[in-house]
């Protein structure tokens, strides 16, 4: 199979990392075979500059370090690495679990108190025995284990949640499980397949979605995995994949300062960038909506802190005030290391200019506003929550389907948007015609 099978991929981010190797070469492959090759450290990622063709090996993931937005790079990280949970008893598990199954600290693998360990990772190079994490270097029947801290326990299990085809974490983004059957028992339609049903959803346009066979995935952030069915009557269904009885690894305790699009902010500010208090996530009111606690476990939606469950541009909030449904807050950004970054990618980042009026239908507007008319905010073009539908920007590849701006690809009156209220399916945008000033 393709090298490049056992990566996840993400356009346009940049990794803070201090240990790396420079290489040249010609494509995303060529730069794979240098990390499996990497012999420096053990690789985990790399990066890739399209223009440049530079190549990066990289120690760290994004598990490790903090992101940053740089347009011309694409991050390629080992699956294997990102996974925290075990396949069978776990003698491939590669995740940050550094303690055992009773709370114990897991001693290093190459010191040697207050236990003299044989399995070292110069003995054994291809075990992964990297820092203090839980590993099965022996294939023991009971799964990862790890030598203790504690001189009176020599060693001791880890508990590791079972991955493949058994539970999910959070909303089962990262589920690589191969259930392919929906909770009503409709066996699942391939994902390279167009029928019975069309859609956008292929390997090609979300390469990183690990979109195999026909194995119940969440490409789009729906509440759990689902697929299209291979009955012509039922579009898509969600499938019965049970949730893991263990959290994920507390080792992203989030930011307390915007990088990227800020999607790991965890602080604790709660007021929008115009002044207006946050809507507490667990209630619906002054405005209903869908990011309920409890439905998305992973996004952070504590209290009434600005957050970024949605890949918005920065974290916002939906406000106490009943007139404004939603706003962005100001988060500030990790400036030292952003810029220290910045300085190593030399891609800097091109912001666009906001269009505020558009052309005759609009079908020509390109710019940011992404707000309706009745002030709404708008759903992404390549999300199917809370709306599915087929504006895709793989089946409008001319319209500019980018993030959730306001567009015509359909040649409507004017620009316009899925909202993400799940009450309202679509509005035309809040923007006026260029030449509206100029008629009398």
């Amino acid at each position: 199979g393709d090298i490049l099978n056992d990566y996840l991929k993400t356009d346009g981010v940049w990794i803070l990392t201090q240990n790396k190797q420079f290489y040249k070469t010609s494509n995303e492959r060529e730069c794979a075979e240098k990390c499996e090759a990497e012999r420096q450290f053990t690789c985990r990622a790399f990066l890739f500059t399209r223009k440049r063709l530079q190549c990066l090996t990289l120690a760290e993931n994004t598990k490790m370090t903090v992101m940053f937005n740089s347009t011309d790079a694409v991050l390629y990280e080992k699956i294997i690495y990102l996974l925290q949970c075990k396949k069978g008893i776990g003698e491939d598990y590669r995740g940050m679990e550094a303690k055992t199954w009773r709370g114990v600290p897991c001693q290093k693998w190459s010191e040697k108190t207050p236990h003299n360990p044989n399995y070292t990772p110069e003995r054994h190079p291809k075990a992964g025995l990297d820092e203090n994490y839980c590993r099965n270097p022996d294939a023991d029947e009971r799964g990862p284990w790890c030598y203790t801290t504690d001189p009176a326990t020599r060693f001791d299990y880890c508990h590791i949640p079972e991955c493949e085809g058994q539970c999910m974490q959070c909303n089962g983004e990262d589920y690589h499980g191969e259930v392919s059957r929906t909770e009503s028992g409709l066996e699942c339609q391939r994902w390279d397949a167009q029928e019975p049903h069309m859609h956008g959803f292929t390997l090609k346009h979300f390469p990183e979605k690990d979109l195999k066979m026909n194995y119940c995935r969440n490409p789009d952030g729906e509440l759990r995995p689902w697929c299209f069915t291979t009955s012509p009557t039922k579009r898509w269904e969600y499938c019965n994949i049970p949730r893991c009885t263990t959290h994920p690894s507390a080792s992203g305790l989030g930011s307390q300062c915007l990088s990227g699009k800020g999607e790991d902010y965890r602080g604790r500010i709660a007021i929008t960038e115009s002044g207006n208090a946050c809507q507490r996530w667990n209630t619906q009111f002054p405005h209903k909506h869908g990011w309920i606690p409890d439905r998305h476990p992973c996004k952070g939606l504590e209290e009434n802190y600005c957050r970024n469950p949605d890949g918005e541009k920065r974290p916002w909030c939906y406000t106490i005030n009943s007139s404004i449904r939603w706003e962005y807050c100001a988060i500030p950004r990790c400036d030292a290391t952003e810029q220290g970054i910045a300085g190593m990618s030399n891609t800097p980042v091109q912001v666009p200019l906001p269009e505020e009026c558009y052309r005759d239908k609009g079908q020509s507007y390109r710019g940011t506003v992404s707000i309706t008319a009745s002030g709404k905010k708008c759903q992404a073009w390549n999300s199917m929550f809370p709306h599915r539908h087929e504006k895709t920007p793989d089946r409008f590849p001319n319209a500019d389907l980018r993030d959730n701006y306001c567009r015509n690809p359909d040649g409507d009156n004017s620009p316009w948007c899925f909202t993400t209220d799940p009450n309202t399916t679509w509005e035309y945008c809040n923007l006026k015609r260029c030449d509206d000033h100029t008629q009398n």
